[in-house]
């Protein structure tokens, strides 16, 4: 049986935009060219962790059982994932954004994202943040061990207005912040990793979609002889 290594980020992105790509980036490592990511996004990211840091878990949402941000940007790394019939297994290994811990004992993973709520992002996302959730409740032997996972969410901030510096010389930007919590469905995200270990097994790669602009590049390629 093969294993293979995924990060929770591939099962979002690379997993919805084309089966094919996905199939060769992990089976036989032919990524995708590198797109550009705006440093913007990731500044903010980083601005979020800090202005979080340690806080209390009413700083987040006032919804939220009484805790505090406990831990930002762990690596995990899961035991195995593997199904009976399937001659494909893999193991889970990234960084998530932050784990709040609550007075109660449990935990919670959540991500910052810069945009608009919506959604179409609880089951988006809601695989990244059960991927984070599986790998620290089943980690590997020397994998982060944080359990139980009681929540998922996301933590939004929405851009909404700027102001120019009396002096001139800072520009603020304002946001609205809305906290999006997410089910936490194990069973749920076990069904959806047997989809994906069932499509890693197959001996050839899946068809491309049809809204692949690099599968359409190649095959454009491949008529031209080049």
């Amino acid at each position: 049986m093969t294993l293979y290594k995924l990060s929770p980020s591939q099962l979002t992105f690379a997993w919805d935009e084309c089966p094919r790509c996905f199939y060769l980036d992990v089976v036989l490592g032919i990524k995708r060219p590198s797109t550009a990511f705006p440093k913007i996004f990731s500044r903010i990211d980083s601005l979020m962790k800090q202005l979080f840091a340690d806080k209390s878990t009413s700083a987040i949402s006032p919804d939220l059982p009484d805790g505090r941000v406990a831990m930002q940007g762990k690596w995990i790394n899961s035991a195995p994932i593997q199904f009976d019939g399937i001659d494909a297994s893999c193991y889970l290994k990234g960084a998530f954004d932050s784990v709040l811990a609550f007075d109660d004992g449990s935990y919670a993973v959540i991500d910052f994202k810069t945009s608009s709520p919506s959604p179409a992002h609880v089951a988006f996302y809601g695989r990244q943040l059960s991927a984070y959730a599986y790998a620290l409740e089943h980690p590997s032997e020397k994998g982060l061990s944080i359990t139980p996972i009681s929540k998922l969410g996301l933590l939004y901030l929405d851009p909404v207005d700027i102001e120019h510096g009396a002096d001139h010389k800072r520009i603020t930007y304002g946001g609205e912040v809305t906290w999006q919590e997410i089910p936490k469905d194990e069973n749920g995200f076990l069904d959806f990793m047997r989809k994906v270990l069932t499509l890693l097994s197959q001996p050839e790669p899946p068809a491309a979609a049809e809204s692949c602009g690099f599968c359409a590049y190649r095959e454009e390629a491949r008529r031209h002889g080049l």
